[in-house]
């Protein structure tokens, strides 16, 4: 059974007439093409109108669908011979964060991703996505590997945060984060940042000082979730949608502010109801910007990398 969020109800249940209207087709041995062709055409228009309006909240929700495909599933679709390292050498393998050695378009290069489970005993596993410090501290360790051998480094993010718990602030998590965002800029090698689905706060920037970051469609990067955004700035849960707009989260706005350098686009009706497609259009544009990043040196790899950031933000009066 697919699982389906309240917004996606009326593209769902015009699938259903669609079927049921196949299947009585057949079953009468009638010719319902005209009838079928037509709510086709309208199911088409609605899907169009439907992605094309969504508000940031609504966008927020894609973003989390529990079908939508994880790193690990685009990894599984778009990369050979994939060889996962473990550990960060100095206290645990964090299961929140993983990666290793991959061939893309027969290259090797370093993949580091996070992961959410598909059920509770599997997020349980990998705590829900939110990294522990050991998690960023393997993921700078693969990068300095990658760097040593010459490989170009993806990291694709789905997280909504780092995890702020008792244990994660005892073993720094802030101090593994910010040796992350200051050591990534020293790499030599190409480094491309893909924002999956959720982009939360420094849990995903720990991975993502990238010399190109690319967002589908329906995910969203921000420093706070709406929720805490909400809670912090109006103490109401109501005001989840407002704080959603506020942030300028979602994979349009972050393109207009250059926060974000290409927009990678989805299947008609969202990367959760077709994996291939979605893996599809992911590969085409990492496959044009690792070409691209390619042609660069070292020097102008580390000069672009901080040319990037040193960008973000600016104030004029």
């Amino acid at each position: 059974m697919i699982s389906c969020l309240e917004i996606e109800k009326p593209i769902l249940e015009l699938e259903d007439k669609v079927g049921e209207l196949i299947s009585s087709s057949l079953d009468r041995d009638a010719d319902l093409t005209s009838g079928i062709l037509l709510l086709r055409e309208k199911l088409d228009l609605l899907k169009e109108h439907f992605f094309l309006n969504l508000s940031p909240i609504e966008k927020v929700q894609m973003a989390r669908h529990p079908q939508r495909p994880y790193p690990a599933d685009y990894i599984s679709l778009l990369f050979s011979d994939f060889l996962e390292l473990h550990g960060d050498r100095r206290y645990a393998d964090d299961r929140a964060v993983f990666g290793g050695f991959a061939l893309f378009d027969q290259q090797p290069v370093m993949l580091i991703a996070t992961r959410k489970g598909r059920d509770l005993a599997s997020n349980m596993a990998c705590n829900f996505g939110c990294a522990h410090p050991e998690g960023y501290r393997k993921a700078w360790r693969l990068m300095r590997l990658a760097d040593k051998v010459g490989a170009p480094i993806i990291t694709l993010v789905d997280t909504p945060g780092a995890y702020p718990g008792i244990g994660a602030e005892e073993r720094h998590i802030g101090e593994a984060i910010a040796c992350n965002l200051r050591d990534m800029f020293r790499l030599s090698v190409p480094v491309i940042s893909v924002i999956t689905g959720e982009g939360g706060s420094g849990g995903a920037l720990g991975i993502s000082v990238a010399n190109r970051l690319l967002i589908m469609a329906n995910a969203y990067y921000s420093v706070i979730t709406p929720e805490g955004c909400a809670a912090i700035l109006w103490r109401n849960n109501e005001a989840v949608p407002k704080a959603a707009e506020a942030l300028k989260l979602t994979s349009d706005d972050l393109k207009n502010l250059k926060v974000a350098d290409e927009i990678v686009r989805e299947p008609a009706d969202g990367a959760h109801r077709d994996y291939q497609k979605a893996a599809e259009l992911l590969g085409e544009a990492l496959l044009r910007h690792l070409q691209d990043l390619r042609k660069m040196s070292a020097e102008q790899l580390r000069q672009d990398r901080y040319e990037k950031f040193r960008n973000l933000g600016l104030f004029l009066e």
